[in-house]
């Protein structure tokens, strides 16, 4: 379940290029890579639970592939994300906006071409979870 947070939605006003859904998934996102580098999502604003840029988008990968499955893909196009390039953009967008923090090494080019985000949102089931 979501809730309007009026200040996500002045940053979407900002930079309408990705919907207010896109925003709420890469929050989502961020948890999730915190829970998989065993970082406490609730006290994430201290610098140890911090993720680097690349730790982010392998949780990105990981959490589409697990909610979105074989649509990934599509769901990120409709959400007008092309590339990993453009979730460093969202990112920054949260963080100018105060709703993400950085440390002093973080920058948008640690999100530029990190992989093909076709390639990486091509889902294959394992024998495993057939049976």
């Amino acid at each position: 379940m979501s809730f309007f947070d009026p200040n996500l939605a002045s940053v979407v006003k900002r930079d309408p290029r990705f919907p207010y859904e896109a925003y709420e998934f890469l929050f989502h996102a961020l948890q999730h890579t915190q829970r998989i580098l065993g970082r406490d999502p609730v006290t994430a604003v201290e610098a140890k639970n911090h993720v680097s840029g690349p730790q982010l988008l392998d949780g990105i990968r990981s959490l589409a592939l697990a909610e979105f499955g074989l649509m990934a893909r599509t769901v990120f196009r409709m959400w007008g994300i092309r590339r990993t390039d453009d979730f460093g953009d969202m990112v920054f967008n949260l963080i100018e906006a105060n709703l993400m923090s950085k440390n002093d090494q973080d920058n948008r080019d640690d999100f530029r071409g990190v992989f093909d985000l076709e390639e990486a949102l091509d889902y294959r089931i394992s024998l495993d979870e057939v049976r």
